[in-house]
């Protein structure tokens, strides 16, 4: 239980300084382009999907 809680220490010192620098502001940028590309891609998905049904 100890090595869960130093492992865990180590991630969250590890997410904290990347957090305010400035790799935060740009993985989140790199988020968002990457959930709208794969939120196109869904929809393209679906509406092939509904129109290889209706043959």
């Amino acid at each position: 239980m100890l090595y869960w809680a130093l492992v865990f220490l180590v991630v969250a010192l590890i997410a904290g300084a990347l957090g305010f620098g400035g790799i935060a502001g740009a993985s989140a940028g790199i988020a968002q382009i990457l959930f709208y590309i794969f939120l196109a891609l869904l929809i393209i998905s679906l509406v092939l999907g509904l129109f290889r049904r209706a043959r």
